[in-house]
């Protein structure tokens, strides 16, 4: 492993700031031709400390483990040689479809090591969303845990590309399966990770298909940099040191977990916390989580602090360790800030903006701002971002005006390369230089962003963006839909929640037994908090004149208003 050298350009919470806007005028990214994330999350720190802890995993049943970076690396490397035997090589695609896990971290860092690029589902996903992702993205191998290994099986013959699955965990492995037991155990530890560039192919994300069939979003390894100053800002509140241990309990598989907690942590020669415990968020075993671990930055989404909010007497665990509390994906109420502010001890609560084409680009940072209700918090260093006029996408839009927020695209290494395959929906999102975040909101005149609405129609239920096409196409593949519309209605717990409108096929009767059936469907097809929780049968469904589904009226017959 040749030594790396430190890019002293994300280490600016070391020195002192006079104010805010002194450490945006400063700030310079800092972007190696030569850059790999294998080598800045595992390799370096294996090798100047093999004993340094990379990952805490821990269980339902209490077992809790210590990987650190020489054990992440050595078995990258086993992982990694292992592919390579079977095949895989530079470019490919590599499908990562785990659970909170050290192996989660394993996968992609074998296929970074490989030059190949990883693609991260979450396990909630059903056959449909799994067989269109793999098959899309043209994936040569896949790495799956006992969460969802039979839906991978179920779909594996329907993808050409799939040559190759490494089961994870609880799994008894079928023929022509590899178990990573025995991968580890029969491969080298010894890969010399290939060399990159800033701008390889590194990963892909996909969307949730808002207005169509969900897109692959393809970054470069330069997206972990673009990724670093509103995690030291907003993430840290500009505050980072060697005792820190981070966490969330959302699920690996988002660009929101992998590159503003996963990654970023161990770029900083910090442990993560990798906890395979309830599939559904559990308040109290989040509680348990913090104080065992003595988490001290802690990133929750909206949903999962409004369910924490419901505990009594939350007091019963010591939770002093958290000095900040970052969440995003939807607006926090002043009730939940107020909440984390006082049950965490006076911990930072902090805001952040972003979306998977170009994530973590504004939110808070009260070492050195004062936060404002309802507004997401300023840019963050190296990013530039105006309020733009959504017909012409050109910065017309004075400061407190509504108009769609973009980012600069140019030089800007947390933005995406291109949509995967849609290089028509590529072009349409970067525009005059800007990259169009499809999101409506306003800047006031120091710089706050304030988040109003969406141009498109997508759901944001507990922090996960959801596309209603994608609901309303699982929906009509049941022999008793004929039509459906889908929308998001308010939730107080989730935020929103997709309801769907269905015309029943003629001999269908309408009936509480039939509306379970459809929902268990949607689930099983796509994902468990995709699924409709509202169903409403109707005769008809108002649509345009080119035959599409009119959203606004639905939600007009629901009293919403945007």
């Amino acid at each position: 492993m040749s030594e790396i050298s430190r890019l002293d350009a994300y280490h600016f919470y070391e020195k002192e700031w006079d104010d805010y806007g002194a450490l945006l005028d400063e700030f310079e990214w800092e972007i190696p031709e030569s850059f790999n994330m294998a080598r800045y999350i595992c390799d370096r720190w294996a090798a100047t400390d093999d004993a340094r802890d990379a990952i805490y995993a821990g269980d339902r049943s209490e077992h809790y483990e210590t990987y650190t970076f020489m054990d992440i690396h050595e078995h990258a490397c086993a992982a990694a040689n292992h592919l390579r035997n079977q095949g895989v090589k530079r470019g490919d695609r590599v499908g990562i479809n785990m659970r909170q896990r050290p192996e989660t971290v394993i996968a992609h860092v074998a296929a970074w090591k490989l030059g190949a690029v990883s693609v991260p589902l979450s396990t909630l996903f059903g056959t449909d969303a799994v067989r269109y992702r793999l098959d899309d993205a043209g994936v040569a191998a896949c790495f799956v845990d006992e969460s969802n290994v039979n839906t991978v099986r179920d779909v594996a013959g329907d993808v050409v590309s799939l040559d190759t699955i490494v089961t994870v965990g609880e799994v008894t492995s079928e023929r022509d399966e590899h178990p990573l037991d025995e991968v580890l155990t029969t491969n080298s530890t010894t890969f010399e990770t290939v060399e990159t560039s800033a701008e390889d192919d590194a990963i892909i994300i996909y969307t949730s298909g808002t207005t169509g069939d969900p897109k692959g979003v393809l970054h470069a390894h330069r997206v972990l940099l673009g990724n670093l100053p509103l995690v030291i800002t907003g993430f840290c509140n500009l505050e980072l040191h060697d005792s820190d241990v981070f966490w969330t309990p959302s699920e690996w598989a988002w660009v929101a977990t992998l590159f503003d907690v996963v990654f970023p942590t161990l770029y900083y020669g910090l442990p993560i916390v990798a906890h395979t415990a309830d599939k559904k968020f559990n308040p109290e075993t989040a509680m348990r989580i913090i104080e065992r671990y003595d988490v001290t930055n802690y990133f929750a989404p909206p949903t999962a602090l409004r369910m924490m909010e419901q505990l009594k007497d939350p007091g019963r665990w010591d939770v002093s360790s958290v000095r900040c509390v970052p969440s995003g994906g939807e607006s926090l109420g002043q009730s939940i800030v107020d909440w984390a502010e006082e049950v965490f001890d006076g911990a930072a609560v902090h805001e952040a903006y972003g979306q998977t084409e170009a994530n973590m680009i504004a939110g808070d940072c009260s070492q050195m701002l004062e936060t404002r209700e309802q507004k997401i918090g300023p840019r963050a260093p190296g990013h530039e971002i105006e309020i733009v006029d959504p017909r012409t996408a050109e910065s017309t839009v004075e400061r407190g005006e509504t108009g769609e927020i973009a980012v600069r695209y140019e030089g800007n290494p947390v933005c995406f390369k291109e949509y995967w395959n849609k290089p028509g929906k590529t072009r349409s999102k970067v525009q005059n230089g800007w990259l169009l975040t499809e999101d409506l909101g306003s800047m006031d005149e120091d710089g706050y962003i304030e988040f109003h609405s969406r141009k498109d129609t997508v759901i944001i239920s507990a922090g996960y963006r959801i596309g209603p096409v994608e609901i309303e196409e699982a929906l009509a593949r049941h022999e008793a839909v004929a039509d459906a519309g889908v929308i998001g209605i308010p939730d107080d717990e989730r935020g929103e929640v997709p309801k769907a409108f269905v015309v029943l096929a003629a001999e269908y009767n309408p009936d509480a037994t039939l509306k379970s059936r459809l929902r268990e469907d949607v689930r099983d097809r796509l994902a468990e908090y995709e699924y409709p929780r509202q169903i409403e049968f109707v005769g008809e469904l108002p649509k345009t004149s080119s035959g599409k589904v009119r959203r606004s009226s639905l939600e007009e017959r629901e009293g919403i208003m945007k």
